[in-house]
């Protein structure tokens, strides 16, 4: 079972301090600069909530004391808010492998651009990875230069390389899902494309834009 989150919103069409993430989409989806983040405990959304969003994502650098060894340089941040003329994608596979989908949306409103699935035998890397290629080959279908963005870091390190480096087998319960894959990988090798490829940032942004809502 999946560890309880805390959602804080600070910027939304309700703010406070939510305790499921139906709840809280709710009051941030198609609200143009919501800020909301997820929390593992009631107490720590609470504090959020109280410091404001500028405060708890861009927390103040401590010092470096005389004895101290290690950087007290802050860890890497995004900037506060995503861009929202974008395509969000994300997957949601039962089991691994199991039953994969996944989708695409247009980041600002939530509109839901491209849906594939449910097939048996996924992943959720694969599923993942097929449909950043769906969004990018929309696109250029299109001629939009939106930015695409994912949560997976596997799955925009599989489109960069152009491989797809799962280790599900070949054979005949598995042979849809690799017409797809060396379909999206020959798209990747034949094709040129000036959309960028981004990780959306959950812990400052909360849930993709794209979630399937199943966590």
């Amino acid at each position: 079972m999946a560890n309880k989150k805390y959602y804080v919103v600070w910027s939304g069409k309700k703010t406070g301090i939510f305790e499921t993430w139906e709840e809280c989409k709710k009051q941030v989806i198609g609200v143009k600069g919501a800020k909301y983040k997820s929390f593992p405990s009631k107490k720590e959304a609470e504090d959020a909530f109280k410091r404001g969003h500028a405060q708890t994502t861009n927390p103040p650098t401590k010092s470096k004391t005389k004895n101290s060894t290690t950087s007290s340089r802050a860890p890497e941040q995004p900037d506060s808010t995503y861009i929202e003329e974008s395509i969000s994608v994300d997957a949601a596979c039962s089991g691994n492998p199991g039953l994969m989908e996944y989708k695409g949306v247009y980041t600002k409103n939530g509109e839901e651009l491209f849906h594939y699935g449910p097939v048996q035998h996924g992943t959720n890397n694969i599923g993942e990875f097929l449909a950043i290629v769906h969004a990018l080959a929309w696109m250029k279908e299109k001629n939009s230069d939106f930015p695409v963005y994912s949560d997976s870091k596997i799955a925009i390190g599989w489109v960069r390389k152009r491989k797809a480096n799962t280790t599900i087998p070949r054979d005949s319960s598995t042979e849809h899902l690799w017409k797809l894959i060396d379909r999206a990988v020959k798209w990747l090798n034949n094709n040129t494309y000036r959309n960028k490829i981004l990780k959306w940032e959950t812990r400052f942004w909360g849930e993709s834009k794209a979630d399937f809502g199943r966590k």
